[in-house]
């Protein structure tokens, strides 16, 4: 019998990080623009916060710690939440599925605070608020190419869509002596330089450093085999197209 696939097929991680960015964002909109600055300044990231210069919220010293996971939780405009929400739909959900929702969680979390932690080591003591998810979302994006890159290099590209758990991963050397994944990097890293110079995705409010976007992709690109525990060692099962019609 033939089973067809469903339009909308999403992850519930997928699904479930969607409607947080979207149902905090909508509900910024309803704020007074007092009470909305005192949360952006209250969940965002800002290296000031460990120079003791940065002045005093109603929340303390707990954004310290909080505001390394928080800032991805909140976004300048509807540009900047569309733009991620379609990197989260492409990629987040690619990742989600080849390593599961826990997992995913996970991986995202880390991406995030590593490119938090590249963009304080880059502007320590810089007053301006770093918000948005485009660390973890670079995080999805290298992580998702090194099984479509193994999928190309393994000739599973057939496999890739029906069963994407079935895909061996590159290795980290196999990933640095591919040509074809080394260019896309050089171009994502060339890409991203090029839009913080014209100032893409700042304002004089809050700006997203391409610092922590390199932070979050590489540590996608590094630490992405830690979180897949995929049996590659399963024949994905194919059916024929006779099959198919029963």
């Amino acid at each position: 019998m033939y089973h067809s696939e469903p339009v909308f097929n999403l992850p519930r991680s997928v699904l479930l990080m969607l409607g947080v960015l979207f149902g905090i964002h909508i509900v910024r909109i309803f704020l007074p623009p007092t009470l909305d600055n005192e949360i952006l300044y209250a969940l965002a990231f800002i290296p000031a916060r460990f120079t003791h210069i940065f002045p005093d919220t109603a929340w303390g010293d707990i954004q310290s710690v909080t505001s390394w996971l928080t800032y991805m939780f909140i976004h300048n405009d509807w540009t900047h939440l569309i733009m991620n929400s379609a990197g989260l739909l492409i990629f987040g959900s690619a990742v989600a599925m080849r390593i599961g929702h826990i997992n995913f969680l996970i991986f995202s979390a880390v991406c995030g605070i590593v490119g938090a932690l590249v963009h304080l080591m880059a502007y320590w003591g810089d007053i301006s608020p770093v918000i948005g998810a485009s660390a973890a979302i670079s995080g999805h994006i290298a992580g998702a190419i090194r099984f479509l890159y193994g999928a190309v290099r393994n000739h599973q590209l057939s496999i890739m869509r029906s069963h994407p758990k079935n895909v061996r991963l590159l290795t980290l050397k196999q990933c640095f002596t591919d040509f074809r994944l080394l260019l896309f990097v050089a171009i994502w890293v060339i890409s991203n330089i090029m839009f913080a110079a014209i100032g893409y995705g700042t304002d004089a409010h809050s700006s997203i450093a391409w610092e922590a976007h390199l932070g979050g992709f590489f540590a996608g690109l590094f630490l992405f085999g830690a979180f897949d525990n995929t049996p590659h060692a399963v024949k994905p099962v194919i059916h024929s197209p006779q099959e198919e019609k029963e």
